[in-house]
């Protein structure tokens, strides 16, 4: 409650994970709509900002703000947002990812409670499945590759040796691992990556959005290798009293269903 708002920055859930820590929105908009000059760059192919904000409708106002092309951003583009509060949701096809929703997990209660409450407003669930023949977990090489890229002065000249974390999973230990990763794999990856996008393109022509657990299966990693804009929505709290959340994922562009969908 300090702020009104605050920008976040997402290449692999860092706007979902702290909004769910905190019980507040995040919207990660789609790849390019938001320009990220001045912010440090993780990976360049991956890196997207957005508003975390304490609702869904703050989130529309600020993203309408900070939406845009940027001369200074070369991945920036000059996309619309058209948000419109007045919208049937009911002509709005949502999918959700039914195998997720029903596997065991500490959330499951919360999310069923959102779903039933998703179909009591007169909306049809429609199930969809995660591509299953991509293996996502190794396309991470890709952000470990730019991360390395974009960090590489700091490790070939020794100074990531002042880094306070040493640790195996320490940035500065994956930086140096990422110089080893062959630019063939590298390209294979990128390739992979193509499938999964066409693969999310062909999920789209069916639904319009997709409900999802926040944190289920490879979804995260999947829809921040693809693009896509995604809301972290809150529902609740967890035996101790934690905050619980359930995440929105929209086609290329269309954040304003998020917004109308979450704020329903």
């Amino acid at each position: 409650g300090l702020v009104a708002f605050s920008i976040g920055s997402e290449t692999w859930g860092s706007i979902i994970s702290p909004s769910t820590v905190c019980g507040v929105t995040g919207l990660r908009p789609t790849f390019g709509r938001v320009s990220r000059y001045g912010a440090m760059t993780l990976s360049w192919s991956m890196d997207k900002l957005g508003p975390i904000c304490r609702s869904a409708q703050d989130c529309a106002i600020v993203l309408e703000a900070i939406n845009g092309f940027d001369s200074k951003d070369p991945a920036s583009q000059n996309i619309v947002f058209n948000y419109d509060a007045k919208k049937d949701i009911k002509t709005i096809r949502v999918g959700y990812f039914k195998e997720l929703f029903e596997e065991s997990y500490h959330n499951k209660t919360n999310d069923s409670i959102a779903l039933n409450e998703l179909i009591s407003l007169g909306i049809d669930l429609i199930p969809v499945e995660l591509p299953k023949d991509i293996p996502a977990d190794a396309l991470s090489i890709i952000l470990d590759a730019e991360a390395a890229a974009a960090f590489s002065d700091i490790t070939l000249s020794n100074r990531d040796d002042m880094m306070v974390q040493q640790h195996a999973r320490a940035w500065p230990n994956a930086f140096r691992m990422a110089q080893f990763i062959p630019a063939v794999e590298y390209i294979q990856t990128q390739r992979i990556r193509q499938n999964l996008i066409d693969a999310f393109a062909e999920i789209f022509k069916s639904v319009d959005v997709i409900v999802t657990t926040s944190f289920g299966g490879s979804q995260l990693l999947m829809t921040n290798l693809t693009g896509h804009p995604a809301i972290l929505v809150p529902n609740g709290f967890n035996d101790k009293n934690l905050p619980t959340s359930f995440t929105i994922i929209a086609n290329w562009h269309y954040e304003s269903d998020l917004v109308l969908l979450s704020e329903a």
